[in-house]
């Protein structure tokens, strides 16, 4: 159970699926289509679903990379947090958008694995958040050139030591795009 009382719900989050983010990504088309499940899955159980984008020089607001990928289509009514920095809630909105859905669990999609995934998940953990990462439904590129793990191995040792993150009165777990039901426990 989260340490943030009064917050019984569960969202939906989905980090940075933008087309110059996730073209190189690992494995992207099975990503992608399962975020796409897990965005229904969500919205059929009225789970709300938080969109991340990130800006920065190398991906402008509004350019062409900075669009999500045409697969997924966010509802005009479902929040869309703008971030700069690797963990979506540095500098931006997002606690706001969670405290007022009363939101402490989040499940946790998109990209990149090695960098705003890590960070975002990290960051909503020591706030007090029960974080959910979904280990199909996130990915990263092959950085292998500048002495990174292949994508899939980071991809697999950031699913295997989340699984195993602990911290007084907060949950932290590794679920695959099928076993999500969006339920409690």
């Amino acid at each position: 159970m989260s340490t943030l009382s009064d917050r019984p719900n569960t969202a939906l989050v989905v980090i940075d699926v933008q087309q110059g983010v996730v073209s190189e990504g690992y494995e992207r088309d099975q990503v992608v289509a399962n975020i796409s499940t897990l965005v229904g899955k969500a919205r059929a159980g009225g789970v709300p679903v938080v969109w991340v984008q990130h800006n920065s020089e190398h991906l402008p607001k509004d350019s062409d990379n900075w669009q999500l990928v045409p697969e997924l289509k966010r509802d005009e009514s479902e929040p869309l947090v703008h971030k700069t920095f690797a963990d979506s809630f540095e500098e931006t909105d997002l606690e706001d958008v969670l405290a007022t859905a009363g939101i402490g669990r989040i499940f946790v999609s998109g990209a990149q694995t090695d960098e705003c995934i890590r960070s975002t998940i990290h960051g909503a953990f020591v706030r007090g958040y029960d974080v959910t990462l979904v280990g199909d439904a996130h990915t990263t590129e092959d950085l292998t050139e500048y002495g990174a793990p292949p994508p899939d191995k980071v991809i697999s040792h950031t699913n295997m030591y989340w699984e195993s993150h602990r911290a007084p009165g907060r949950t932290a777990a590794v679920e695959k795009t099928a076993e999500v039901t969006f339920k409690e426990g």
